[in-house]
């Protein structure tokens, strides 16, 4: 693959081979036996419906999937590993060994909304080949659409006022990793997390916590600590003891170092109430220009209910990195065509109970009104991309997908350094385009309909 992940690279990682589930493994090795391990193939992943009844999804992950992918390579530690398990025979063994990912693979920008079946990867390539990626392509966009798309809900709650990612200490160590680079795609300005800082380029934020105050042998005392050390413009917290002493004693701690304090938090209680006492006295203290940020277990609806008071900023922990109630995007991962003993493709489906899955190779486009805003979403079965596209160009849709991989080399501009960048601006644009229904916080229909056509019908 022609991108180059080096061990510096933010989105470099070791061997990612065992990241799956054994049944990939198993399955290949059944095909391998059977002789259809190499029958060309198409899966797409996908979505049935959005979880809680949300009116638009958000695609993350795409960058992290298609690093994970350049390093899913069975070295000789997991081959050892492999064989001392009996997992697969010699035979298959010796196919691992030589993995490497040569189909194709199209899909939505990362930060592009999406819909109840929205193609949002289409991999195509020999069976073997595609069905081994599944669990490794679902983990990662499964975690991070759904971080994303809670974090773009809270930032249509904010009304342009900052969301702050603080979810660390409330997920996995790794997972918080993941979460801070979502929650950006979303609309965030910053994180608490370093590593995520460090690795992608984000704003980190962070000043104090209530044990820094219970450190000191009063409040003043931990004011003036804080503020020695990160200068006035710091954020104080007020709430360890009683939030209008917090107040006082914070301006006199600023005004005490010659200057204007930045910024007060606050972290419990009745937010909004506290939030109009705390201005009230921040301007009767001359302090017109400190800032109010909240933190405290927010998520989208409390988010909005705090509009109305005169906050700068919230802090979010909790609901953002566990996607506000819906931890996962419940994305699938389905075959949907595959060459027959003759090497002609057949198109093929699930038909099981409330799983049904739609046959055949899927292009997708969008519908705009006059005024910009998308009125549908066009999902083409069709016998080729080609004949996708043309139907696409004849309604005038707006087609979604690019190539992410091509004959196993991944298009760099999705893994390089501005990819975050470019996933957020995608976002931006794409969720500014909905209409206004989509930005609607309560459960309902998603925000545009899906529309299915099938070319293939002769």
């Amino acid at each position: 693959m022609t991108a180059n992940l080096g061990t510096n690279h933010p989105l470099y990682s070791p061997s990612t081979a065992l990241l799956t589930d054994m049944y990939e493994l198993t399955m290949i090795e059944s095909a391998l036996q059977a002789g259809t391990a190499y029958r060309q193939s198409v899966f797409e992943l996908f979505a049935r419906r959005l979880p809680g009844r949300r009116r638009y999804g958000v695609v993350a992950g795409t960058a992290r999937a298609l690093a994970a992918l350049q390093e899913f390579r069975f070295t000789p530690a997991e081959i050892s590993f492999l064989k001392e398990q009996q997992i697969v025979n010699d035979s298959t063994l010796e196919w691992l060994a030589n993995f490497r990912f040569t189909g194709n693979i199209w899909g939505y920008p990362e930060g592009e909304c999406y819909f109840p079946h929205s193609p949002i990867l289409t991999v195509t390539g020999e069976f073997a080949q595609c069905v081994i990626i599944e669990t490794l392509l679902l983990s990662i966009l499964n975690y991070d659409s759904a971080v994303a798309t809670a974090a773009s809900r809270m930032t249509i709650a904010a009304h342009d006022r900052p969301c702050l990612e603080m979810g660390a200490r409330r997920t996995h160590e790794q997972a918080a990793v993941a979460a801070s680079r979502a929650a950006i795609i979303g609309g965030f300005a910053g994180t608490s997390n370093l590593e995520a800082s460090r690795r992608y380029g984000i704003k980190p934020i962070g000043t104090a916590a209530h044990s820094f105050t219970l450190l000191h042998s009063s409040e003043p005392e931990a004011f003036a600590a804080q503020i020695a050390s990160m200068g006035t413009n710091t954020t104080l917290l007020i709430d360890t003891y009683d939030v209008q002493q917090g107040v006082i004693n914070a301006v006199q701690a600023a005004k005490n170092a010659g200057g204007h304090l930045g910024a007060v938090r606050l972290d419990s209680g009745d937010l909004v109430a506290q939030a109009f006492q705390v201005r009230s006295q921040l301007d009767a203290l001359g302090a017109t220009d400190t800032k109010i940020t909240v933190t405290s277990d927010l998520d989208e609806y409390a988010i909005a209910a705090l509009n109305v008071a005169p906050v700068n900023s919230y802090g979010v922990g909790s609901n953002v990195v566990t996607g506000s109630g819906h931890p996962s995007a419940q994305m699938v991962y389905k075959l949907v065509s595959r060459a027959d003993a003759q090497g002609v493709m057949q198109d093929v489906a699930k038909k099981s109970k409330a799983k049904t899955s739609v046959g055949g190779l899927k292009v997708a486009g969008r519908l705009y009104d006059e005024n910009g805003r998308a009125t549908s979403e066009i999902v083409v079965s069709a016998p080729s991309r080609e004949a996708g596209l043309s139907y696409l160009a004849k309604v005038g849709a707006r087609p979604l997908q690019v190539p992410l991989v091509l004959a196993g080399e991944i298009a760099s501009q999705w893994v390089s350094e501005s990819a975050l960048a470019l996933a957020t601006k995608q976002h931006l644009d794409s969720r500014a385009a909905l209409p206004y229904a989509a930005w609607r916080l309560s459960e309902g229909e998603p925000g545009i309909p899906t529309e299915m056509i099938d070319l293939t019908i002769s």
